[in-house]
């Protein structure tokens, strides 16, 4: 999704467009978990998956936003330096160990309101959508460091076990 998300954002007059395939990729990205649960169909390959789909969509859309000056390139930084420190973690348990790490509530939080917070950006600006944006983002910086800290602790309380 993140191809026609950046083709739509080159033209500030499309932003319901954006809005729209932001919103059909955060939902049909909730039902596809949803649905995997409830059929109890849940794989470690889709639990390693969904989250590296999920940070390149988000990451790509991000870095366009960077690009454009909507988003400041240190918030770019501490999403891709999560993400490969918890990914290196995860891909050594899944060669060496059964253990497939699944995603904390703190990571669940922070990747729908870092949605949030990209759907926020491209809005047009009013006071309200300005503050409600900034509001958004000291929210998601907290949950992005929290749940980078449970990863982490995970990963050296599985390291002992083995």
């Amino acid at each position: 999704m993140a191809i026609p998300i950046i083709y739509s954002l080159q033209n500030q007059e499309w932003w319901l467009i954006t809005l729209g395939l932001i919103l059909i990729a955060a939902v049909s990205d909730m039902l596809d978990g949803y649905f995997a649960r409830r059929a109890h169909e849940v794989t470690h390959i889709g639990k390693w998956l969904d989250p590296i789909c999920d940070t390149i969509c988000i990451g790509s859309v991000v870095f366009y936003l960077i690009l454009n000056g909507m988003i400041p390139m240190w918030f770019f930084i501490v999403l891709i330096l999560r993400y490969v420190s918890i990914s290196i973690g995860a891909i050594y348990f899944i060669n060496y160990t059964d253990l497939v790490l699944s995603a904390n509530i703190f990571g669940k939080w922070a990747s729908g309101l870092t949605a949030l917070f990209i759907l926020l950006k491209i809005i047009p600006r009013t006071e309200i959508l300005e503050l409600l944006t900034m509001t958004c983002l000291l929210i998601v910086i907290p949950l992005l460091l929290i749940s980078w800290i449970v990863y982490i602790r995970t990963f050296f309380k599985e390291f002992k076990k083995l």
